[in-house]
Parts: C-alpha cells; sequence; structure tokens
C-alpha cells in the first residue's frame, strides 16, 4: 500500500464499491491502492488518490442527510486525446452526461461513474509555437 500523503484525496460515495473500482480501473487508468469491499476502496492516478466509500463506510456515515447524492463536484483528468477517449469509453458502452464543450483553455466532457459521481475528461488547448513576426 501506498503512503496516502503522497496523494490529493478525494471521496466519493459509491453504492457498489467493487462496480466503483472496475469503472476506475477498467476505464479511466486507476490501479487498485486498498480493497476493504463493500465498505471501502481507494484507487490512484498520478497525484489523485480517489477513496470510494460504499453505504456501510465511516465516510459514508459521516454525511449529513441533506448532503447526500451527486452534487456538482466532480474530479478532473487531464487526457492527450480526447476524441480517441470519447470512442473507447462509448465503445465500451459509457454514456456521457454532456456533450463535448470548447472553450479557449480546451476541450472537455462529462461522465459519470455508477453511483452517478462526475468526472471531467479534458484535454488541454495546444499552445501556440509559433514566435512571433517584429
Amino acid at each position: 500500500m501506498t503512503q496516502p500523503d503522497q496523494y490529493v484525496s478525494v471521496r466519493y460515495l459509491v453504492d457498489d464499491v467493487p462496480a466503483a473500482v472496475d469503472f476506475y480501473t477498467t476505464h479511466l487508468g486507476f490501479r487498485l491502492n486498498t480493497n476493504a469491499a463493500p465498505a471501502f476502496a481507494d484507487v490512484v492516478r498520478g497525484p489523485l488518490r480517489l477513496l470510494l466509500s460504499g453505504p456501510t463506510s465511516s465516510g459514508a456515515r459521516a454525511t449529513p442527510e441533506d448532503a447526500t447524492g451527486p452534487g456538482h463536484n466532480r474530479i478532473h483528468l487531464v487526457v492527450d486525446n480526447l476524441n480517441a477517449d470519447i470512442d473507447r469509453l462509448r465503445g465500451a458502452g459509457l454514456s456521457f452526461r454532456s456533450e463535448p464543450v470548447f472553450g479557449p483553455g480546451g476541450r472537455q466532457i462529462l461522465l459519470a461513474d455508477p453511483a452517478g459521481n462526475l468526472i471531467e475528461l479534458f484535454q488541454p488547448a495546444l499552445e501556440s509555437k509559433a514566435t512571433p513576426t517584429p
């Protein structure tokens, strides 16, 4: 097990810990770090440690009743080729919560995990490497 202080951790409440682990490790490049299913597991990708807390976990029990369910927050994963990832994930039978959005910083699309937690896949805009002319 890797030491948690090497990561920034985000907790997602999920209905089914094994399904969430499968989703993140199969489709989004995370690796399993700790597995205490059905209550809890954590998966990591780079410096992100995603805490997947099932209904019987202490993290879920500490949630006030008026704060349950998915919110408007999401994790933000940078990808190299958004089109290829969209094609790959659709090919795996996953559906998206939005269409691709284009802006000055890049392009993004929203995906939801099996519990409805949002994931933003983001491809940064390419920086211009052209040298300005005088």
